[in-house]
């Protein structure tokens, strides 16, 4: 005979089942609340500012720094586009989360320009509540979340940075104007005592010289005074052409007289005359007719690559070519010696190297140092602009 009471036990038993159900599942679901509490509560607290969107660039979540960042509240961000806030709008995600009436989106690489510290960032352009503009840098992360597509974008403001930026750039760029100006003024008072020296020292000593041979012409001299004489002529002769030397390294009249090529020329022939070694040097003479300042800039250039060869190559072989090309002239220094490492082109005590640089810049041109892959040594390419050198020809 069945039980009366199994109706009403038949009755209770879902409810008690889905009670047992509920019991199972509310820790997991309290576990995963207080998940996403935690990880709320973290993006809150951020000091990066931290802005959810959807898939139509409508702001989902905004935490206390973006707020601040665009003088607004958490609150009034949320269900704004974002569009209001970065001028620059994120069609960037590809076919994610898409939806019919939703703008198309395209690769980021395509709407964003990548100036960032990472190469995750972004540069963007930002508006506060007062409508004041702001630079920022920001990064774009995607997610899925209750199936439907999240975006998260942490932005920073980069304005000081801009800032700090554009005032070192501009103090660069003073510093080479400087560093220029003082080589003309080192170069003009070089000018300046070399001829000093010759016009009046030299020709001091050319009339000491031809006073004394006059005296060493009169008879009534003693042997011993005629060896002193001649003694006193061979230390005029001495200082004559230490004084030529010292004038020439100041300032190389064949620079003055013959121009860059004869200059260049007696260069390596002086180099030449102090080590055995071959020494090629092609330029046409028509591609070096320069104004002073590049004239003086390229021998100084290439006196300085000849000096360090000399000092730490050990090479056997040099050669350097001066070439037009379109309207530049693109110089070349190879040798086959030692080489130079990488850590050696930036060192504090290089300053050989720092000055050559710094002649190359100050005439807008570029320069690169490393290791010759045809000889085996050093290399120096070298590019200068002639395009103020043929204005300059073509008004005079």
């Amino acid at each position: 005979m069945p039980d009366r009471g199994s109706p009403t036990l038949l009755r209770i038993l879902p409810l008690g089942m889905a009670a047992a159900l509920l019991l199972c599942l509310f820790p997991p679901l309290k576990a995963r609340r207080q998940r996403q509490a935690r990880g709320q509560a973290i993006i809150d607290s951020a000091s990066d500012a931290i802005i959810s969107i959807d898939s139509g660039q409508f702001i989902l979540h905004a935490n206390a720094a973006a707020a601040r960042l665009f003088d607004d509240t958490p609150a009034g961000m949320r269900g704004m586009r974002l569009g209001h806030y970065i001028l620059r709008d994120l069609r960037t995600l590809g076919s994610l989360g898409q939806q019919e009436g939703d703008p198309p989106f395209d690769d980021i690489s395509q709407e964003l320009r990548l100036t960032g510290r990472r190469a995750t960032d972004y540069t963007l352009m930002g508006r506060r509540s007062d409508g004041a503009m702001f630079s920022l840098e920001g990064s774009l992360s995607a997610m899925q979340e209750d199936g439907h597509s999240v975006f998260t974008i942490i932005v920073r403001d980069i304005s000081a940075r801009q800032q700090m930026h554009a005032q070192l750039a501009r103090s660069f760029l003073q510093l080479r104007e400087l560093s220029s100006a003082l080589q003309s003024i080192r170069e003009e008072e070089r000018k300046h005592i070399a001829r000093e020296l010759h016009d009046d020292l030299g020709q001091l000593l050319a009339t000491l010289r031809v006073d004394l041979t006059l005296v060493r012409q009169h008879s009534d001299t003693t042997v011993p005074l005629q060896a002193l004489l001649h003694s006193m002529d061979g230390l005029l002769v001495t200082a004559i052409t230490s004084l030529r030397r010292i004038a020439s390294n100041l300032r190389p009249r064949a620079l003055d007289e013959g121009g860059l090529y004869f200059a260049l020329q007696k260069l390596r022939h002086d180099f030449l005359m102090r080590r055995a070694i071959h020494f090629d040097l092609l330029a046409d003479e028509a591609d070096l007719v320069l104004d002073d300042a590049r004239s003086t800039a390229i021998y100084r250039i290439v006196q300085e690559a000849l000096t360090n060869i000399a000092r730490h190559a050990e090479a056997s072989h040099i050669t350097i070519a001066l070439h037009r090309i379109d309207s530049s002239l693109a110089i070349t220094i190879q040798d086959d010696g030692r080489g130079i490492a990488e850590h050696d082109l930036e060192k504090a005590t290089a300053l050989g190297l720092l000055g050559m640089r710094e002649r190359v810049w100050g005439l807008n041109g570029s320069i690169h140092i490393g290791t010759d892959n045809e000889l085996g040594g050093t290399r120096i390419d070298i590019s200068l602009p002639m395009q103020a050198e043929v204005m300059e020809t073509a008004t005079s």
